[in-house]
């Protein structure tokens, strides 16, 4: 609800000046309790750009040259790509039977969602943010302008340093406030908000900012504060929202009547969701790569910037030269010019080379153990990136090391599963909440094919049970469990799971008449779209015990009616699926004087069967 809100003035609103006064004197208050984790925030945007000599001022002199390696910006974009290559996707689950068809829709509709949101993008930039900072957040608002004014989803990546929390929560959800700031251009905010014209609209707050490349004015900017806050109403906890300006309200759920009572979200909960990646103790955010590598960074730099120096002083000899000496400096030092003057006789003390100190291989050494212990504590290790040890070539070995290699990474793709799988219910909850208008969306079938549907919130909405023993039993909310699993796969794995269908496939796990044992070989094995297949595999045994028992009938009642046919019959089904069945004999099908009426039912039984196994065997 942060897009533009129309002013409604109200009498005795419950949201005015004085509420406001005191909201950001809390403000205030969650600012300087986070005041560390800012600091820390902005140094560490340095050190991702590798302006990190600017922190080491005391390692470094005036004038003097700095040299960086990115060492430690290796780490951040290796562990990046592992992070977009498990990109998560959902499948809602239902809890009941008769939600399937909720489930399957949403498991359909919430990728198109997504996708309008640009979440690949959005998934990027809070990875970099959780890498860099230590925490990533997602924000998930219903903006009402969305559509042409329908209202719709918005997913955005939040900047940590604009929100603000109860200092001492782990868990953003039990923070008694939550404040998001944003510079607002003034003209623009009275054009969409005419009451404010004329109106101070300065405020006490300094937002800390980054140490931006470019210089970026302030002037004629003002700072408008989003104010979430939890209150409890009828028996349950409500989230309310108000939206201000210095001391103007420009929005507040508890000054109308449609948000009062209700709060602003039915799921009574922040729109935030933290991604952290390495968690502290009394903070809701963590730290990161730059936190854990930054001083083998700074180690690795003083030592690469000795060893530059003295390699330079190798390059470029230098001379001790007497005062009373005869020759010429300016021509000695111009490596252009072949002849040198000299007055007088050239003494040996005239000029005397100094030499340079000699390089130890041992800071060599210690300059590339740092390099190591860089790549050993943050898992970034060569097996990680594709590089092997001698003698090992097989791409299978080199597939298992990077495997046992990637377990930082598998970690902290899992807490980002997690998060996802939050984002996911807060989705489906706007739906719930918001969707009253149908919506029509494009989805890829499981064939590949387009589908276009249209989807509303009717189906997902409290429903009322009815009456038990002339009792209300009241509503039931449909509940979704949600299951997250990476999109795509590398090259490997994906050949890998190719290798073993082919591998089932030639020792007849595929065919019907192995279900039984197919089931159990498939229970002890583990990889993805087992169940899938367990599932396929049980429904086509089931159909072929059931053709099984058909063609057995089927004989049967040839055996008794139509003994010419049996013969051939029986053939046909001994020779399995494939084979040929016999052609008709010219009247087989003529009545017979004395049946009985179960004898004609057992008769039709017969064309029955054979009508069935003839199309089997065409199959």
């Amino acid at each position: 609800m942060q897009g533009k809100q129309d002013f409604i003035t109200a009498s005795a609103p419950a949201i005015a000046e004085a509420q406001l006064r005191k909201a950001t004197d809390t403000l205030m208050r969650y600012k300087a309790g986070k005041s560390n984790l800012e600091n820390r925030l902005v140094a560490n945007e340095q050190w991702w750009k590798m302006r990190h000599w600017e922190m080491m001022q005391e390692n470094s002199k005036p004038g003097e040259a700095q040299y960086t390696s990115a060492w430690l910006f290796n780490v951040i974009i290796s562990k990046h790509a592992d992070g977009i290559q498990n990109y998560p996707q959902a499948n809602i689950l239902p809890r009941e039977e008769g939600d399937k068809k909720e489930a399957q829709s949403l498991s359909d509709i919430i990728p198109c969602i997504l996708e309008q949101n640009d979440f690949e993008e959005v998934y990027s930039d809070v990875l970099w943010q959780k890498l860099k900072a230590g925490t990533g957040v997602y924000g998930i608002f219903w903006d009402k302008e969305k559509l042409g004014g329908l209202g719709d989803v918005a997913i955005r990546k939040m900047d940590l340093l604009n929100m603000f929390w109860e200092p001492g929560v782990t868990d953003i959800q039990k923070s008694r406030n939550v404040f998001v700031t944003e510079m607002a251009d003034e003209e623009a905010l009275k054009e969409q908000y005419p009451f404010l014209e004329g109106k101070s609209l300065s405020d006490a707050l300094t937002p800390t900012k980054y140490q931006y490349d470019d210089h970026i004015p302030t002037d004629g900017k003002c700072i408008v504060v989003s104010w979430y806050y939890k209150k409890w109403q009828g028996g349950k906890q409500v989230v309310h929202y108000c939206r201000y300006v210095g001391e103007h309200v420009l929005f507040a759920t508890e000054n109308e009547a449609e948000f009062r009572e209700v709060g602003l979200y039915d799921h009574g909960k922040y729109p935030f969701v933290f991604d952290r990646l390495f968690p502290v103790e009394g903070s809701p955010c963590g730290f990161g790569y730059i936190d854990v590598c930054k001083d083998a960074q700074e180690q690795i730099d003083i030592l690469n910037q000795g060893i530059v120096k003295n390699a330079l002083m190798g390059c470029q000899p230098r001379y001790f030269v007497r005062e009373d000496g005869s020759v010429n400096e300016e021509e000695f030092t111009d490596w252009r010019k072949p002849l040198v003057h000299v007055d007088g006789n050239l003494g040996q003390d005239s000029l005397l080379a100094i030499a340079p100190p000699a390089m130890n291989d041992l800071y060599v050494t210690i300059m590339n153990n740092k390099i190591q212990e860089m790549k050993e504590v943050s898992g970034n290790t060569d097996a990680s990136n594709g590089t092997a040890s001698s003698g090992v070539t097989a791409a299978s070995a080199i597939a298992a090391l990077q495997e046992a290699s990637g377990k930082t990474s598998r970690s902290a793709t899992m807490g980002a599963y997690r998060a996802f799988c939050r984002l996911t219910e807060m989705v489906i909850e706007l739906i719930r909440q918001f969707y009253d208008a149908p919506r029509q969306f494009r989805i890829t079938g499981s064939m590949g094919q387009e589908e276009f549907v249209s989807y509303d919130n009717s189906g997902i909405k409290p429903q009322q049970v009815g009456m038990e023993f002339g009792v209300d039993m009241g509503y039931r909310m449909p509940v979704f469990d949600i299951k997250v699993s990476a999109q795509s796969k590398n090259i490997y794995t994906q050949n890998s799971q190719n290798e073993l269908a082919l591998q089932l496939y030639g020792q007849g796990v595929f065919n019907p008449q192995n279900v039984d044992q197919a089931l159990m070989l498939l229970e002890t094995m583990d990889f993805d779209g087992r169940e899938e297949i367990m599932q396929r595999g049980a429904a086509q045994g089931g159909m072929y015990q059931q053709l099984i028992a058909w063609q057995q009938m089927a004989l049967s009642m040839a055996q008794k009616y139509e003994p010419q046919m049996a013969e051939g019959l029986a053939q046909s089904i001994m020779g399995g699926m494939g084979a040929a069945m016999p052609a008709k004999q010219p009247g087989a099908e003529k009545d017979i004087e004395g049946i009985t009426l179960e004898d004609t039912q057992e008769h039709a039984v017969v064309r029955k069967a054979r009508e069935q196994s003839r199309e089997a065997s065409q199959a």
